[in-house]
């Protein structure tokens, strides 16, 4: 009984890490997005490509700048046929990653 204790204990416990672990990557990706003025700032000194000089195959419904790999991305919400899609593009070059 004290065995199955101590077993239940330690899988709790790993499972707390896990989701303590998923939700540590998941905001450092959501706090590297640039705010507005700086991805005005970005796209001015040639960093980025402007927003309306990517191909996309349908219509752009949201788009953030990032950071990510020592370089910026794109995110892209884009509605094509009737299904939204997450679409990462390198913001330099426009090419999809």
């Amino acid at each position: 009984m004290k065995y199955q204790l101590h077993k239940l204990l330690l899988r709790s416990l790993m499972a707390l890490a896990l989701v303590i672990t998923a939700f540590a990557w998941s905001v450092p990706a959501q706090a590297a997005c640039l705010s507005s003025s700086a991805t005005r700032s970005a796209v001015a000194n040639g960093q980025a490509r402007p927003l309306g000089s990517l191909r996309v195959k349908g219509q752009i419904l949201s788009a953030k700048l990032c950071k990510r790999g020592g370089g910026l991305v794109y995110t892209l919400s884009v509605l094509n046929n009737g299904k939204v899609s997450r679409v990462t593009l390198d913001a330099r070059t426009g090419r999809r990653l």
